[in-house]
């Protein structure tokens, strides 16, 4: 929980994502109140509406300083594999993995709070951002496939994305009654390496 304190101007409004946060991690991103992350945050409720018109408010927030966290992963990522096509791509999807574990509040606000990317250009920036690293990653890597048996990098990325999102929500994040049958990280790596086999993309780079 959020220590109270006398807030400035100025830091009111992270402390409020920070105790939206604490929130959403124990109660999910709709299990919570504004007045509850006001008291969280050791502030009145009138004091919030300074800074934000509802919760859903907060919630994008907190997605958007995710997403940048998450785009600043993915970019590093991305970044420390070159100059290997393969190398990056792979690194890009293990950051999701990462991303996850590290900062399941913001993981929980950006894909499962139901906020819109489109609710703001701030928001959607960042999303565009965020997924424009694996698009890239994707686009590379796809450059060893003849261009008529080619997917599109927006398909190619979306397919890891969603394989990545599985294997998060399924054995990553401890799901009621299943237990991993391996490590979330073996999982997804081999579940990479099965997709890129399949296009014929693993013999190539190798």
């Amino acid at each position: 929980m959020v220590k109270k304190r006398g807030y400035h101007h100025g830091n009111l409004r992270q402390a409020l994502v920070e105790a939206a946060l604490s929130l959403i991690e124990s109660k999910g991103p709709n299990g919570f109140t504004l007045s509850e992350a006001a008291k969280t945050a050791g502030v009145t409720p009138a004091a919030v509406y300074r800074h934000f018109e509802g919760r859903e408010d907060l919630i994008a927030e907190v997605a958007l300083q995710g997403y940048e966290i998450f785009g600043d992963l993915m970019e590093y990522a991305y970044s420390t594999g070159q100059p290997s096509a393969l190398a990056s791509f792979e690194a890009t999807g293990r950051a999701y993995l990462a991303f996850a574990r590290r900062h399941p509040g913001h993981y929980v606000a950006m894909f499962e709070s139901g906020i819109s990317v489109n609710r703001t250009p701030e928001l959607a920036a960042a999303a565009k951002k965020a997924k424009g690293t694996l698009e890239r990653a994707a686009s590379e890597l796809s450059q060893h496939i003849p261009a008529d048996k080619r997917p599109p990098a927006s398909m190619f990325s979306a397919h890891i994305l969603a394989l990545s999102h599985g294997v998060v929500e399924l054995f990553a994040r401890g799901a009621p009654g299943i237990i991993a049958p391996f490590p979330p990280e073996d999982l997804l790596e081999t579940g990479i390496g099965i997709y890129l086999r399949g296009l014929g993309l693993i013999d190539a780079d190798h």
